[in-house]
């Protein structure tokens, strides 16, 4: 028999869209501050949010007359009419969260607008108005729910531990405290307070406030603008790099999403700068125009789609390449041993809860041997206020005279010329050494001589017509039956990139012309281990493939030990400087390191 559901028990399962844990309040309710123009909002939650939820603004509030209607299903604010559901400019939008919250908690509001002369209190339980009322409040909002799903117990064997649940809120709360730095944020968790920022529009602030000053020395600027989309934020030089991905924060129009779309830009923009399984840290705040997005795709409106996304993806790719072409992108001498810096320790440290709010509070926090996720206890790091705004201070002052971790702007900006370095020698028969006037190198000869034959290959092979040397006398290969049978392959590839090959027998192929830049040792190296790769299944239908094979070919081009002259490194230097990517090897690996003077003298206490 069908029939029409009770109002309560239809309440009940919309809410059940909209509230799946406490998280779900939170985020509906900052999200409404957000868009209610405010310049601090505070997040207070106990027991994970289960039990007591607060978040109180200073936005512009509800009149009073709207303020029970603002609890009824589908009414919003943001909406006027079906066009503005394909542009939508707010992150609030469907109208249903308020009556979802009331449906399944104890929700009280308090609320003033500016031209009120009192506030307006209100109590709902279950959905039902308890208490309402004038009442004295500043200007803004303030929401409490309680007892989440104490009318429906059956939802509650869905929560997790108390601490998972805080996790996932102070999560939540540090992402939108990285996307707008212009408000004020404060996290309490019970009756603790975990962070506070300081809401002046500096993101570079809130970075160092929610991580660490050592962590955040080691990001660079983002700032990009093309066909009505922008890019800012922070990414990491490809010698700080993680074993996963929980260093990526993305955000779409002011939202934190989960983006295939920008980790695979990311990935792209980094590629052959980092090694295969790592990952770069990015900070990365993308905008567009509203109606080129759909923000709807989503429950927990977490993902959105691009109606161009190609675009999108070759935007934020290019915009990343910019920033790895400077100097900055270096990997440069770190401040203290590998793994030791406090963002590493955290990894091997206790809960967001368990660590406490302040600098005081960490070490007697820490506990050995738990593993927690990074990016959900970095809001629970923080140093006292004081000591932030100091340490900050010292950063830009240090960025100002030139003398900081990261070089001035204009400086990270251009590409290092390796040629005008000033050659000191070389150490170990590997590496060489050279300076200029403030700072220190050392150059994996190896890595960067692969780097250079690596893109001379290629050039070679996009020309279509490659410079070549002939030999008097050929070299021989022999070719396994497997080799013989995709010769018609490895062959012509190999004949774009400047070999030259004829059979000379029936498992035997003579090299009569082998590229300008090779020596006859070299080239027989190359030519076999690209013959690996065909022997190993692959196929060379594609420049993407052949790329594949040059990669693995070219790791044997020059041996770490060859010793090599003075005219010999000039030389090295100066085609590395012409390279595209002149900072890594085709594998990832870093060509040079860098020792800026302050980090030297940092090391020798001078300063």
């Amino acid at each position: 028999m069908i029939k029409i559901l009770d109002k309560n028990i239809a309440d009940k399962i919309a809410a059940g869209e909209v509230v799946e844990r406490p998280l779900s309040i939170v985020k509906e309710l900052v999200e409404n501050s957000i868009d209610a123009g405010s310049s601090s909002i505070t997040a207070e939650i106990k027991r994970g949010g289960k039990t007591y939820i607060r978040v109180t603004d200073d936005g512009c509030g509800i009149p009073a007359d709207e303020v029970k209607l603002a609890f009824m299903r589908h009414a919003t604010g943001k909406i006027s009419d079906e066009a503005d559901l394909y542009a939508i400019k707010t992150l609030g939008f469907r109208g249903e969260a308020l009556a979802s919250i009331a449906a399944v908690s104890r929700i009280e509001i308090i609320t003033k607008t500016k031209d009120e002369q009192a506030g307006s209190r209100l109590l709902i339980e279950g959905g039902a108005v308890a208490e309402e009322g004038a009442t004295g409040c500043p200007e803004g909002t303030t929401i409490i729910a309680r007892d989440l799903f104490y009318n429906t117990p059956a939802r509650l064997k869905f929560m997790q531990t108390d601490n998972a649940e805080s996790r996932k809120v102070i999560d939540f709360i540090t992402e939108e405290a990285l996307a707008y730095p212009e408000i004020r944020f404060r996290m309490i968790s019970n009756d603790r307070t975990l962070f506070s920022t300081q809401g002046r529009g500096d993101r570079l602030r809130a970075v160092v406030t929610l991580s660490s000053r050592e962590y955040s020395s080691r990001l660079m600027e983002v700032a990009a603008e093309a066909d009505g989309m922008s890019l800012e934020g922070y990414v990491s030089d490809p010698g700080e790099t993680r074993s996963n991905k929980r260093g990526q924060l993305f955000f779409v129009n002011g939202r934190p999403v989960n983006s295939t779309l920008m980790e695979k830009a990311v990935a792209e923009a980094y590629k052959n700068r980092v090694f295969h399984g790592r990952y770069p840290i990015a900070y990365l705040f993308l905008h567009v125009p509203p109606e080129t997005l759909d923000v709807n795709i989503h429950p927990a409106k977490t993902e959105v789609r691009f109606h161009d996304s190609s675009a999108v993806e070759s935007f934020v790719r290019d915009s990343l390449a910019s920033v790895l072409i400077g100097k900055n992108a270096m990997p440069g001498m770190t401040a203290s041993p590998a793994g030791s810096s406090f963002m590493e320790k955290a990894q091997n440290s206790s809960t967001a809860d368990e660590l406490g709010a302040a600098g005081q509070h960490r070490e007697e926090k820490i506990k050995e041997g738990e593993q927690v996720d990074i990016r959900k206890v970095l809001s629970s790091f923080k140093n006292e206020s004081e000591k932030v705004n100091e340490e900050i201070r010292g950063f830009r002052s240090e960025i100002k005279d030139g003398n900081a971790d990261e070089p001035s702007v204009s400086d990270a900006d251009a590409p290092l010329d390796f040629g005008s370095l000033e050659i000191i020698g070389t150490i170990f028969g590997t590496y060489i050494m050279a300076k200029d006037a403030d700072t220190f190198y050392f150059i994996d000869q190896h890595a960067a001589h692969e780097r250079i034959f690596f893109e001379h290959l290629m050039d070679q092979y996009d020309s279509g017509s490659p410079d070549r040397q002939q030999l008097l006398v050929p070299i021989t290969v022999k070719a396994s039956a497997s080799e013989e049978e995709s010769a018609p392959e490895w062959t012509k590839a190999l004949e774009k990139l400047g070999f030259s090959l004829e059979e000379f027998g029936p498992d035997t192929w003579a090299v009569r012309e082998i590229p300008a830049f090779f020596d006859m040792g070299i080239a027989e190296k190359f030519i076999n281990d690209f013959m690996d790769a065909a022997s190993d299944g692959e196929t060379f239908e594609n420049r993407a493939k052949i790329n594949r094979a040059a990669k693995a070919a070219c790791r044997n081009a020059v041996k770490a030990h060859d010793e090599l002259h003075n005219e010999e490194i000039r030389r090295l230097l100066e085609d590395l400087s012409k390279c595209r990517e002149p900072y890594s090897c085709p594998h990832g690996r870093p060509t040079s390191i860098k020792f800026d003077r302050h980090d030297i003298e940092k090391r020798f206490r001078r300063i």
